[in-house]
């Protein structure tokens, strides 16, 4: 038995709001008009297009550049329909309003979308032409019918929705109030089918997160719908049982309902819960029961992500133990305390949850053919006796003791040079996107590591939906108040050095030979040097350097000398360097901060070169190198004067240390003053004055600046 341990590696680089639109790797979109709640409904990759939906509005972007040539239709609830709605004393919140919903593909040329209707649902087709360069995105003209069954009434209250095959099938609240929840199909010319109404042992104060099609085996019969939510439990308020339980439910896609009983209702219905919990080091089980979101692998249905938002965690499942919980026990209700237990009695034939026409059912043409015993069965005891556990039956990911919850998620699959890796990006309540990745650590240990956390909306708000584009390269995040287009990468804050660039350990991002930059696995350059999983910059950077640069000071001044490693796990120290030694440690003065360390009363005696170098899982790599050149006061002060040239004038220097009289500089000296320096000195003064000059904005020819390769290798060793 093998026990999985996790590591947590905390958050890398961050980036705030303005440091992100500095990137030029992200793109704020909003109207201008009066509208709020965006929601990112549905992304078209075909045409390029990613449709919103929000109060009253209907937007299409583009996917490339989401603030080029914005489509937008208005579709506002009528001002006798807003009326009617403040009438029955709603509308203390603007949920009077149109707000949009649901946007599904109908077929090449036209959408199918559903609002609120200021709590009166309604639902429209949109064309939008044959192809993106059309141009065309506006309402059928004419054509408007009822929502209900397809979106909820109230604003607040969340609804999912599939178009599947011209079949509808949505999780809503079907009336006025929001009592009546339901998972309904509609449309496709058949009878509306839906879960049993008024019957907490389906469903009990639902809260609809996801719904997806997955199928189960290669017989299309055997397909189904599976949906998650969350729900009151029935056995609130006593007990340990919580409060609130994270379910997955599913149906068959093709279900009529039953002849006799269960009539334009469900009969493959089935539900089970979904459990997400850590065991702390004292024994006690912290569980996850408030699921806000669901995403499935597209490539590999084999496993699906989950996560919940009391505690923050994400938790994967396995579509394998998912099925085996539907295959096995049913729960029921017994004994004097009327609690769960196993149903060991007889399952009727068909097995309940049993698609018709499918691999085990293949003379049974509908579910109208059920058995009554069947279908009486499916009806009370809709619910399965076990829960499904999380791969190693703990979260994949845990926050505990933030400020902040998750509320959205996307996944994506990185190809990397090593392997394929899933990243995790993250929305929180407090408008940041993390990016993470779990790495294998050895055989029983993962290792989440956060790659960046990145300040997406210029207004701190909370994130509401996120939709990503492998093919892209982009990710669209949307808030109360707008959108923002994201670059799934910005490898050049990484830093600079070929070390940076692999210790920073992100799939997208390479070092190719010049710089940190986005990696395409189609790319057969063998500089491109990464490491996902080790994250070694001392197999990968061999040859790779910091380059040394030339810093001035004054005798008797100040000056900063700036070092500040990207990854803020790395530990920082600086080496001095001069007449070929390093010392550790220096008898002087000096400020030791995160950006650098800054040195007071400067001497001749600070002057050489000094290293800044940076420790992370053992590895040494200079983050930069500086060359300090001390200048002489007086000569610097006879240099600056702003009232003649320096370089002709014949005032002896006041003696070193001493200071200048600006009006003893006016007299005219007696002997040149480059009589009185070397030729290096005269060389060191040259370097500075260009320097001075370009401060000044004068335009003078910048000098040629030199530098020394030394590998990191050499350096480590040295260290």
């Amino acid at each position: 038995m093998h026990v999985c341990v996790y590591a947590c590696v905390c958050v890398g680089g961050s980036l705030s709001s303005p440091e992100l639109l500095d990137t030029r790797a992200a793109r704020p979109f909003s109207l201008s008009f009066n509208t709020s709640d965006y929601r990112i409904l549905l992304m078209d990759q075909d045409q390029g297009r990613l449709y919103l939906g929000s109060r009253e509005y209907l937007v299409a972007l583009d996917m490339h550049n989401v603030n080029k040539e914005p489509l937008i239709i208005h579709w506002p609830a009528s001002d006798k329909r807003k009326e009617e709605c403040r009438m029955t004393g709603k509308g203390g919140q603007g949920e009077c309003a149109n707000f949009v919903r649901m946007i599904e593909p109908w077929n090449r040329t036209h959408l199918y979308t559903c609002g609120t209707g200021a709590y009166q649902p309604i639902c429209t087709f949109i064309n939008r032409g044959w192809k993106a360069e059309d141009y065309v995105f506006r309402l059928v003209p004419g054509f408007l019918e009822s929502g209900k069954g397809k979106c909820s009434y109230d604003p607040f209250q969340e609804n999912i929705a599939a178009l599947i095959n011209g079949n509808l099938y949505a999780g809503v609240h079907v009336d006025f109030m929001g009592t009546d929840p339901a998972l309904f199909r509609t449309m496709g010319g058949r009878t509306a089918v839906r879960t049993e109404q008024y019957d907490s042992r389906w469903l009990n104060e639902p809260v609809f997160i996801q719904i997806q099609q997955i199928p189960d085996s290669a017989e299309r019969n055997d397909d189904k719908l599976y949906f998650f939510f969350r729900e009151k439990s029935l056995d609130a308020g006593g007990g340990s049982s919580p409060s609130v339980m994270a379910r997955v439910g599913r149906v068959c896609l093709d279900d009529e309902g039953g002849q006799k009983s269960l009539v334009n209702r469900w009969t493959s219905f089935l539900k089970a819960r979904l459990i997400c919990s850590v065991i702390g080091e004292d024994g006690v089980e912290t569980s996850f029961d408030e699921l806000s979101e669901t995403d499935l692998n597209e490539r590999f249905t084999r496993s699906l992500v989950i996560i919940s938002l009391w505690g923050s965690a994400v938790c994967v499942y396995s579509m394998a133990d998912i099925r085996n919980v539907f295959n096995g026990p049913f729960s029921h209700k017994h004994g004097h305390n009327y609690q769960w237990t196993v149903y060991t009695g007889k399952i009727p034939y068909p097995r309940p949850g049993t698609c018709p026409g499918g691999t085990f059912t293949p003379g049974i043409r509908t579910s109208k053919d059920f058995s009554d015993e069947a279908v009486n069965f499916m009806r009370a005891h809709p619910l399965m006796y076990h829960p499904v556990y999380p791969i190693h039956r703990r979260p994949l990911v845990v926050r505990t003791g933030v400020d902040y919850r998750f509320t959205a998620l996307v996944v994506d699959q990185v190809d990397a040079v090593d392997a394929r890796y899933e990243v995790l990006f993250l929305g929180t309540d407090r408008g940041t996107v993390q990016k993470v990745i779990v790495l294998p650590k050895d055989p029983s240990t993962m290792e989440e590591l956060t790659l960046e956390e990145v300040e997406v909306f210029r207004t701190r708000a909370a994130v509401k939906t996120m939709k990503i584009s492998s093919k892209r390269q982009q990710l669209y995040v949307s808030s109360e108040a707008g959108l923002t287009q994201v670059s799934l990468h910005r490898c050049g804050v990484y830093g600079r050095a070929c070390s940076d660039c692999c210790l920073a350990r992100d799939p997208y991002c390479a070092w190719d030979g010049e710089s940190c930059s986005a990696f395409t696995p189609a790319t057969k350059r063998r500089s491109r040097r990464q490491d996902v999983k080790h994250g070694d910059p001392l197999r990968q950077c061999r040859g790779f350097n910091a380059k040394e640069t030339v810093q001035f000071g004054v005798e008797g001044s100040s000056t900063f000398l700036e070092c500040q490693s990207r990854s803020p796990q790395a530990t920082v120290k600086w080496l001095f360097q001069r007449g070929g030694r390093r010392k550790l440690n220096r008898d002087r003065e000096y400020l030791k901060t995160p950006q650098g360390i800054l040195l007071k009363s400067l001497s001749q005696s600070d002057a050489g070169l000094y290293h800044c170098l940076a420790t992370e899982n053992n590895f040494k790599h200079t983050v930069a190198r500086v060359a300090l050149r001390i200048l002489d006061r007086d000569i610097v002060v006879a240099l600056t004067s702003p009232d003649e040239d320096p370089m002709t004038s014949n005032s002896p220097p006041n003696g070193r240390g001493g200071q200048h009289d600006p009006q003893q500089l006016k007299h005219p000296p007696t002997l040149p003053l480059t009589d009185t320096l070397s030729q290096p000195e005269i060389k060191l003064i040259h370097q500075y004055c260009q320097s001075y000059w370009e401060q000044l904005g004068l335009k003078h020819q910048k000098p040629k600046r030199t530098s020394r390769r030394h590998t990191e290798s050499q350096e480590t060793q040295g260290g």
